[in-house]
């Protein structure tokens, strides 16, 4: 039996889900999640691992619907809930869905598309039904568990298979590494289609035995307010999401920041992911919790690599060491290893790496080494013995006048700046230096740039100094780096 189930059959009777319906117990999840198997199943004994695209809000039906597609022997392809129809007819047709589990909420969306390309769909309730005790077949740890997708740099969405024995690995590694036990109460306000909310907060916290409870969707005064509860104890996020919870956080009354702060402090830990954490995001939550948040690394195709420890110093812009049971180097362009303290692309080996791109054999191919390492494509360096990233190869590496310049570090000393709000910084084409290095700024007020020029050559050596623009004054947090590389090109043409 998968490690996943485990708790199901030893601790029946506790609490394992809290959502917007009330609080479940692991019998529960088992039974509903062995009616939905047994429904999937329809008189057959394994699904052979056909995938089932399934459309669920987070809470028990979701969970469910994970767990008996497992048992019945078929992959899990979890859609995003945010997705306009065509890009989850991609996912749908990528991955060759046999049937579709649907919420109610979502029949409208993808009913009338799923009876055009007769596709069997199942509204999650009608599933619910049946024996709750049908066997469960031994499942066979290298077979197929899971596709999620993962955009990447170029092309379309590439969908990432993950075995149960890489899911198992990457359980087990976070399970060690961050101390989870079935004491831990965790809230879940993270996207189930990603891997940070799906295996490190999901999957991690059940096969802990502890307690997982869902908000959908994301509201900073909720998230406060069940903090206050005093049973969470166990919380992962991405920066934004801290971001925004400061905001909140600064508008309260003082007697209520001091009550959070007290709640706060009692936590066992937090984590942040999924995203560079600006440090100072992280400096101002820690003020708020008396927190350091946890930074770690991962992707889709990895899980979870390199992780600051749970206990030991957690260095502000570092993400840290390699976690047990995973092998990290850093490479140059001609794929050798790099000199101690310079920069290198991270190459991964170890049981959670993925078993390959869905019907993709070339992108597989072009993703792994010849010795089976697979290639990250984000730079970064180690210094004192802890990785640091200097951004992604492709994205956030601009190659000017002969170095290799990190945006991530230009943005950081930027946003210190007491009149800049956010920013994000790019590389332009050139023909004399290759790239430039352009930055886009959302100010506090009006900036005077000669002087922010000025200010940034005392921060930065100077060929890391960009030429600064100011092209927006409220440009949505997501759309940096992406809306903006085409205006930014715009204006160059006519100002260099």
């Amino acid at each position: 039996m998968l490690t996943r189930f485990a708790q199901a059959q030893q601790r029946p009777h506790s609490v394992a889900i809290l959502d917007a319906q009330g609080a479940h117990t692991y019998e529960s999840l088992w039974n509903k999640s062995s009616q939905i198997a047994h429904q999937l199943l329809g008189g057959r004994s394994d699904l052979e691992q056909e995938r089932i695209a399934f459309m669920v809000s987070p809470g028990l039906n979701y969970v469910a619907t994970l767990w008996g597609i497992w048992k019945a022997g078929g992959i899990a392809v979890p859609l995003c809930l945010s997705y306009p129809l065509p890009s989850l007819a991609y996912v749908i047709e990528d991955t060759q869905a046999a049937a579709l589990v649907l919420e109610p909420t979502y029949l409208d969306l993808l009913q009338d598309y799923a009876q055009e390309k007769g596709i069997p769909f199942h509204p999650v309730e009608d599933l619910q039904v049946g024996p709750v005790t049908a066997p469960i077949s031994e499942i066979d740890m290298n077979r197929g568990a899971l596709i999620l997708y993962t955009s990447g740099t170029t092309s379309l969405p590439k969908g990432v298979l993950s075995t149960h024995a890489n899911l198992e690995a990457q359980i087990a590694t976070l399970i060690t590494a961050w101390h989870w036990t079935s004491s831990d109460h965790t809230l879940c306000l993270l996207p189930l289609h990603h891997v940070h909310g799906l295996a490190n907060v999901v999957s991690c916290a059940l096969s802990a035995g502890a307690t997982l409870q869902f908000l959908h969707s994301f509201q900073a005064d909720t998230v406060f307010s069940i903090f206050l509860e005093g049973q969470v104890n166990v919380f992962m996020a991405v920066p934004t999401i801290y971001f925004k919870l400061i905001s909140e956080f600064d508008s309260y009354s003082e007697s209520k920041k001091a009550e959070l702060s007290a709640c706060m402090k009692a936590f066992r830990f937090m984590v942040s992911g999924s995203a560079a954490l600006p440090v100072s995001v992280m400096e101002k939550w820690k003020q708020v919790s008396g927190h350091t948040l946890l930074e770690r690394y991962g992707m889709t195709e990895i899980g979870m690599a390199i992780s600051n420890p749970y206990q030991g110093e957690r260095r502000a812009g570092y993400i840290g060491t390699p976690l047990p049971g995973v092998q990290v180097r850093l490479v140059d362009e001609q794929d050798l290893e790099v000199a101690p303290g310079l920069p290198g692309e991270i190459q991964i080996q170890g049981p959670g790496v993925f078993d390959k791109y869905w019907d993709k054999a070339e992108a597989t191919a072009k993703a792994f080494t010849e010795s089976g390492w697979f290639k990250t494509g984000d730079i970064a360096v180690v210094e004192a013995g802890y990785y640091r990233i200097l951004g992604r190869d492709s994205i956030d590496i601009i190659k000017s006048g002969g170095y290799k310049i990190s945006a991530l570090e230009i943005e950081e000393v930027l946003r210190s700046h007491e009149l800049v709000k956010d920013c994000a910084v790019v590389g332009i084409p050139n023909e004399e230096w290759g790239e430039l290095v352009a930055a886009v700024l959302v100010p506090e007020t009006e900036l005077d740039l000669p002087a922010l020029k000025n200010w940034l050559k005392e921060r930065l050596p100077t060929y890391k100094s960009p030429k600064v623009y100011q092209i927006a004054t409220d440009l949505p947090r997501n759309a940096m780096g992406k809306v903006v590389k085409n205006e930014l090109k715009s204006i160059f043409s006519s100002t260099n």
